[in-house]
């Protein structure tokens, strides 16, 4: 049950970020994301170069159980700059948190982690459709039930509205 009201907390706290960025007249991005998590990803640009990006997810490493994080990014967009290909294809690095809850291991519940997130990832921004593809990999550092370092990485797909 504690986990559930933690959950609420975060997606409340999630839901009431986007407020901002729409008064700022940011676009959204909504799609999917496969790897760790897989589920549905979301992004809001606050200005220029930074943007709140989160998920809500199943983890798959080994051990089925919902996971949520949300990201502050900060983008480059003059890393990366291949010839011949339309579009923009910011770099983006940032730091967040994680919430992994209701997971079993080895047939027994365990205890709901909790992590800070380092994620490093690219883009490509099409230039003739309001979609972008990423990819991100992302060191984790749990601190909640206990101590631990892991890496995650995934791909995705958004769809932007304006």
């Amino acid at each position: 049950m504690k986990h559930w009201l933690f959950v609420c907390t975060l997606v409340v706290a999630l839901a009431l970020g986007v407020a901002p960025s729409r008064a700022l007249g940011g676009p959204i991005g909504l799609g999917v994301i496969a790897g760790e998590p897989t589920g549905i990803s979301l992004k809001f640009w606050l200005d220029r170069v930074h943007a709140v990006d989160a998920a809500i997810g199943w983890s798959l490493s080994g051990d089925s159980s919902l996971q949520l994080h949300a990201d502050y990014l900060w983008h480059n967009f003059g890393l990366v700059r291949p010839s011949g290909v339309e579009g923009r294809f910011p770099v983006s690095y940032g730091v967040g948190a994680r919430l992994d809850t209701g997971h079993e291991d080895q047939g027994h519940e365990t205890d709901d982690r909790f992590g800070i997130r380092v994620p490093v990832g690219v883009a490509w921004i099409a230039a003739s459709a309001p979609i972008d593809v990423f990819v991100e990999i992302v060191p984790v550092l749990d601190l909640i039930p206990d101590t631990d370092l892991g890496v995650g990485a995934a791909i995705g797909v958004r769809f932007w509205f304006r």
